[in-house]
């Protein structure tokens, strides 16, 4: 009777940390996660954290002085949004080293280019639009923001633009296309990476609780933080989630399963935050970018293209270093470094600096925080548009994985 209980056990903990989840599981996962921020104030993003990373960079080698811009900046592990990338990071190389799928993975020398051009588009694009998949996408869409479907058409196109023109590129620039196998550890090595991601995740929740039993309201929320980032990391690398793959993949291979998990997520997260907006829990505009329409487009077809020559979004990059991806470390130190620039150099032209208008709403000069309820009256309207444009959304996809007649390439 033991023996049976011992083997359950281990097939269970096979399931949990070793087989792949599915992108349905991943994206129940991933809102239960983002909505238990919700609920204590915070909200998921990516860009600002990186956008810091680049402005310690810029402050290193003395590009804030030459641009005259001299910002105050936080500490990476204090700011709320850089310390959630950091530990998302954490718990994707957790993820890998639990399920022993951690790999030095070296890309051909024309990708690491690929990686850097990209991630040069994905900071403007996310700079412009006011967040990347995450904080310009994903996140005003579980907050009821038409902002998050502009961005969304405008991903759509840049996509389109940029398999072109990387198809382009891979069939006249020939080199560096050479692949490249990963770096190997020894067997021996292999066989203790589960023990070191149970290292690690000792670690995490030594440091989590260190924090959230201090007597700091800050430490307590940080410690929050570093529960919420390393969840949220786990979840994308178990599930294989990433919003760059659900946007390309039918345009690629007509495949929707990642696309399903997306819109699974936006259905289930957006029912659920509601909830919260309507019992006065969370300010609905809190997260949302004053970007409708028209930084949301443009940042979108930018942010788009990056992401094809990138091979990821912000999430999506991120998790990937976790996992040991050599060409999404330059994809994202690009990407924070342009994110960073960029800002600073339009920072003189109050392009991105927003305001609070009487209606007590950001507005900025590509546009302002746009929220369904307020737009058209209500939250039946609401759930409503949301309703349609998920389901026109989903049989859409469902028609192109057994036709593919909305695959470019």
């Amino acid at each position: 009777m033991s023996g049976t209980w011992s083997k359950d056990l281990r097939a269970d903990l096979r399931n949990v940390f070793v087989e792949e989840w599915s992108p349905y599981t991943g994206a129940l996962a991933l809102v239960l996660v983002v909505i238990a921020l919700m609920m204590g104030g915070m909200f998921w993003g990516v860009f600002g954290g990186l956008r810091l990373w680049g402005d310690w960079f810029n402050e290193f080698i003395g590009m804030n002085a030459l641009l005259g811009v001299s910002p105050r900046l936080d500490s990476p592990l204090m700011h709320r949004i850089s310390l959630m990338d950091i530990t998302l990071v954490i718990g994707a190389l957790c993820a890998a080293l639990l399920s022993a799928q951690f790999r030095i993975n070296r890309a051909p020398k024309a990708e690491y280019l690929r990686g850097a051009f990209g991630g040069t588009l994905l900071g403007i694009g996310a700079s412009l639009a006011g967040g990347c998949t995450v904080g310009g996408f994903f996140t005003p869409l579980v907050f009821s923001s038409p902002t998050g479907w502009v961005m969304c058409v405008g991903l759509l196109i840049g996509s389109v633009i940029g398999l072109k023109l990387l198809l382009w590129s891979m069939e006249f620039m020939t080199w560096g296309n050479e692949t490249s196998p990963p770096l190997a550890a020894s067997e021996t090595f292999t066989r203790i990476y589960p023990y070191l991601g149970v290292g690690v995740l000792i670690a995490i929740i030594a440091w989590a609780s260190s924090w959230y039993l201090s007597d700091d309201k800050m430490l307590v929320q940080r410690g929050i933080i570093i529960l919420g980032g390393f969840s949220i990391g786990f979840i994308l690398h178990r599930s294989r989630l990433c919003f760059s793959r659900a946007i390309r993949e039918p345009l690629m291979t007509g495949e929707g399963s990642m696309t399903k998990g997306l819109i699974l997520a936006i259905a289930v997260g957006s029912v659920l935050a509601s909830i919260l907006f309507q019992r006065e829990a969370v300010d609905p505009y809190m997260a949302i970018p004053a970007r409708f329409w028209v930084g949301s487009l443009m940042g979108g077809v930018i942010f788009g293209i990056g992401m094809i020559f990138a091979g990821g979004c912000g999430s999506g990059s991120l998790w990937r270093l976790g996992e040991g991806h050599l060409k999404l470390y330059i994809a994202v130190f690009f990407f924070a470094w342009s994110g960073a620039t960029f800002n600073s150099i339009v920072q003189r032209w109050d392009l991105l600096t927003a305001e609070m208008n009487f209606d007590l709403i950001e507005v900025s000069k590509l546009g302002y925080q746009a929220f369904w309820p307020v737009m058209v009256g209500g939250w039946p309207m609401t759930y409503a548009i949301t309703g349609v444009i998920l389901a026109a959304w989903y049989v859409a996809v469902c028609y192109n994985e057994t036709t593919d007649k909305l695959t470019v390439v």
